[in-house]
Order: structure tokens, then sequence, then C-alpha cells
């Protein structure tokens, strides 16, 4: 495994200590390393907060700073273990609201259950509305995400939401390492088209591929595929996803794309999610790379695999609350 450090074309703007004054950022456990990039972009320290487990599984969570009237900024992503890291954003929240914080912050790399957005059969919870839902009630002023599943998300939370993208982070490393000489973007589903379309504009507008594939019924992370809608052969091919769990649908996209003709098959994603059997998968497949973000921190066992690549979005998630603290713009940001 490989980690690249991707930051942006210009240096930050590092917060001046008059900001910091008026500026705490505190980290949960889902990722810290993640939090502690995020911080030192910004030349600052994470603050001081203890959270520790009792005998039966409740949190016990103490801000151990004050943090009045101060403008706070939470780092939590909902990564597995879901219901835990979740668990733990709502009690820090609870405990920065109940210190008197002036504004909080929730910046969520990885939104949990985003992809339970809709009912697809009779009598299913929209999860991710509930989640959303949550978030808001226990105390958050503003919501910060990372590439949803789905824009609706959006709307289900009852407080301010910006939606940033890693596009720009992943376009960088498939210039600097993969090229863009005969690409062509490909979308593992319908559903990914316009993320697709969005990659080939940034390739001197390259072409793009659909695979075409069926859901089995009644059977999550079962696919069937059935087709690529569009030319492939003769080209490098790269997959772009949203997330990837499994790894089964990006898998035997890769195979069938390989199967038309492509030269070569990349795959990349910002959510490496990597559950289950994506480990054997990803190894005995034709993928040549397979480029993720740091939204979520890697199982051990990625460490051994030559094809995972990952590249950090710490710069751009701390140049987006850079954005927020100074009230620019944060959508002039990312693509």
């Amino acid at each position: 495994m490989k980690k690249e450090l991707l930051g942006l074309p210009e240096k930050l703007t590092q917060l001046s200590s008059s900001d910091e004054k008026n500026i705490k950022i505190f980290s949960g456990r889902s990722n810290p390393l993640l939090s502690k990039e995020i911080a030192k972009e910004l030349g600052m320290e994470l603050g001081q907060i203890k959270i520790k487990p009792f005998a039966d599984g409740e949190l016990y969570v103490q801000i151990q700073e004050s943090v009045r009237g101060c403008e706070v900024f939470l780092i939590q992503p909902t990564c597995p273990p879901v219901n835990e890291n979740l668990m733990e954003l709502l009690i820090i929240l609870d405990a920065l609201k109940r210190a008197s914080a002036k504004t909080i912050n929730v910046i969520l790399p990885y939104y949990g259950y985003a992809r339970q957005d809709r009912k697809a059969a009779g009598r299913e919870p929209i999860t991710s509305k509930l989640v959303a839902k949550m978030i808001s009630e226990a105390g958050a002023d503003r919501v910060l995400c990372l590439d949803l599943h789905s824009e609706q998300i959006i709307g289900f939370f009852d407080t301010l939401v910006d939606h940033v993208h890693a596009s720009p982070v992943l376009i960088d490393y498939i210039k600097r390492f993969i090229g863009n000489d005969d690409l062509v973007l490909v979308s593992p589903d319908v559903g990914g088209v316009a993320r697709a379309r969005a990659f080939a504009k940034r390739f001197n507008d390259a072409p793009i591929a659909i695979v075409d594939k069926r859901r089995m019924l009644d059977q999550q992370n079962m696919i069937e595929v059935m087709n690529v809608i569009g030319d492939v052969e003769g080209k490098t091919a790269i997959l772009i996803d949203d997330l990837i769990d499994t790894a089964g649908t990006m898998c035997k996209a890769a195979e069938l794309i390989k199967e038309k003709g492509a030269k070569k098959v990349f795959a990349c994603a910002t959510h490496g999610v990597l559950s289950g059997p994506a480990f054997e998968r990803i190894e005995a497949s034709c993928i040549e790379e397979f480029v993720i973000t740091n939204s979520i921190p890697l199982a051990p066992i990625w460490i051994q695999s030559e094809k995972i690549k990952q590249v950090s979005i710490a710069p751009f998630i701390a140049e987006a609350i850079r954005r927020i603290h100074t009230g620019d713009s944060v959508s002039g940001l990312f693509i």
C-alpha cells in the first residue's frame, strides 16, 4: 500500500494567532490520523478531549478545555464501526453544546448510512435521514460532508450543509501517476454517470463509458454485470465511484471492461470501506491500481496490498475549514 499526500496547488494560509483564540478543532476516535493532518495543515493542535468506555460499553466524554464563545470544528467520520462512531459523535456534540460553544461545525469525511437514502421496498426505513436529523438535533450548526452517496441527503439535515468533493485530489493522482493518454472514464453504474462526466472534463473531455449492472433481488452487495455502454477498446479505463465496500461491483466491472479490449484498468473512489471479501477480490482482480482517499482509516491487512494507493484529503478539508471560518466561498474549492 502506497500513501501519497497530495496538497493544493498553492500552500495553505494557516490561521493567525488571533484566529486560534476563537477557533477550536476536536477529533473523535474514528480517524485520528486524518484529524491530526488537518490540524497540522492549519498550524493548530487538536483540542483536548477525554473519551473512554464504561464497563457496560457506554461512553464517557469530557471536553478538557474551555470552548465558551468559540467556533468549534469536530472531525468524526462515521465509518465502521458505524454505530459506535455515530454515537460517539452525538455525545461529543452534546458535550460541546453544553460547554457553551458559539457554533459547532461537524466535519464528516465519511457519512455512514448514506446508502439507505430511500425506500427500495415496503416497510423499510430511510436511515440516512434519521441519522441527519439526529446530528442536527444533537447541536450541529453546520455539517461539512465529503462525497455523499446522493445529493438528496443534503436536504435531510435541519442545518447548514457544505457538500465538497475529493475529485481534485484523485484527478491530481491520475494525472501524475497514470497519465492522460487514451483515457476512458467509466461509471460502474448508471447512477454515477454525472461523476464520470465531471472527471472527463478535467481530461480534455475524455470519452466515458457505463457499466450496465443489475442487482440481485433481496441480496445486498450482490450484483450481476450485464454490459458495457461505450468504447473501451485499446484505452486505459479508469473506473470512478464514490465508495467501495465489498468491491464486487468494481471487480466484475473491471473484468468486463478488460474483456471488451481495454489495455489497462484502474479504479478510484473517495471512500474505501473495504469490508468482507474486498481484499481477496481486489488482489485477484485485473485492476492495476485502486486509488482511495484517507476519509476512512485502512485496516492493517491493506498495508500488505500493492494495489491500494491512498491519497490524503487533509489539505482540502483544512482549506474548507479555513474558508468556513473566514466566510470565504467553499464551493469554489471543489468541482
